[in-house]
């Protein structure tokens, strides 16, 4: 089962239960661009340009995590891409995942602007940028 998060508990979540593991599934542009939260591991679910999935995404997150019972909160810009991957991530045996509602950016205002109605940035969590 994806449980679905909302950003402030997850930050709760990484806070109090150290073993979870945070990975954002944005490309690695979008990671090291626009920012990311602090500890989070980028595993990109699909590549930018053209948005292909990244067909070893379930071993390159097996081979960073290990363990595939460690918690697992998956964020995205938007939270649809990490719902994706969580889903991908469940079909191959992961057990305790999460989907960051939101994600990073959260969705567009009326102007097609992101970080200004939702998402992690939107709601003060700390970031960096690479």
């Amino acid at each position: 089962m994806i449980r679905q998060i909302d950003p402030e508990s997850a930050w709760s979540l990484l806070q109090d239960h150290p073993e979870t593991v945070l990975i954002d599934v944005r490309d690695p542009l979008e990671f090291s661009l626009v920012g990311h939260p602090p500890g989070a591991v980028n595993i990109p679910w699909k590549f930018a340009p053209d948005w292909r999935i990244n067909e070893n995404f379930t071993a390159q997150v097996r081979q960073a995590i290990g363990d595939p019972h460690l918690p697992l909160l998956l964020l995205c810009r938007s939270g649809q891409r990490s719902q994706e991957a969580a889903q991908a991530l469940e079909a191959a045996g992961f057990s305790d995942l999460y989907n960051v509602q939101e994600g990073f950016e959260g969705p567009l205002d009326p102007f097609r602007h992101r970080s200004s109605l939702a998402g992690w940035r939107f709601r003060g969590l700390p970031w960096e940028q690479s």
